[in-house]
């Protein structure tokens, strides 16, 4: 059994290639992001960070986190940007090596949905990655139908390593420019490569 990266920039696809290996197989997945974005809106030591080191007005008067405008804060600041990962990579780390030690003792993989596993340095944490890329003009595409500003997911690709960067470093890539279906094709051989490599 294997703890899999599954990495890639914004809109890349890397979440609804977890869900295509889902259904082929019976695997667990973290989402790194649902867990960040849990995180600052239910963990009081963060609240409590991200006011204090990033941005005051982070929160509404409801308790709800502004995430527009930590995000504007974080992709124009370098240094915000450091602090914010500074406060939650360590708490997000923590409860994927949890949930991987808990889905391995159950005999199955796990998926870990993880957009900056280059960029933080996390790839000795895993037995396999699998970059999920695209165009960017695709990736600006879809971001965009998302709700997200150009210059915004502009900003968030400039602040990415490259395809090229990613691909360098990976064992598997899945090309995912066109349509779901050509996606779901390359899923299933992704798992018959898997289990080939895993038989080696």
């Amino acid at each position: 059994m294997a703890v899999i990266g599954i990495t890639g920039g914004i809109a890349s696809g890397k979440s609804t290639l977890c869900r295509a290996l889902a259904a082929i197989k019976p695997v667990r997945i973290f989402d790194s992001d649902l867990c960040a974005r849990s995180l600052l809106n239910t963990d009081a030591a963060v609240r409590e960070a991200v006011s204090r080191d990033i941005l005051p007005s982070a929160y509404r008067a409801d308790g709800t986190p502004d995430r527009a405008a930590i995000r504007a804060v974080v992709f124009s600041d370098s240094v915000a940007k450091a602090r914010l990962e500074a406060i939650l990579h360590p708490l997000v780390r923590k409860q994927r090596l949890v949930l991987a030690i808990e889905t391995l003792a159950e005999g199955r993989d796990l998926l870990v949905d993880i957009p900056l596993l280059f960029e933080t340095d996390a790839s000795l944490g895993f037995d396999c990655i699998v970059t999920v890329a695209c165009s960017p003009a695709i990736q600006i595409q879809r971001a965009m139908a998302r709700g997200l500003a150009s210059t915004q997911v502009e900003q968030i690709i400039g602040s990415q390593w490259s395809n090229s960067q990613k691909i360098a470093q990976s064992d598997f890539v899945i090309w995912n420019d066109g349509s779901l279906r050509m996606l779901e094709a390359q899923a299933l051989e992704l798992v018959c490569r898997l289990e080939l490599r895993r038989e080696k």
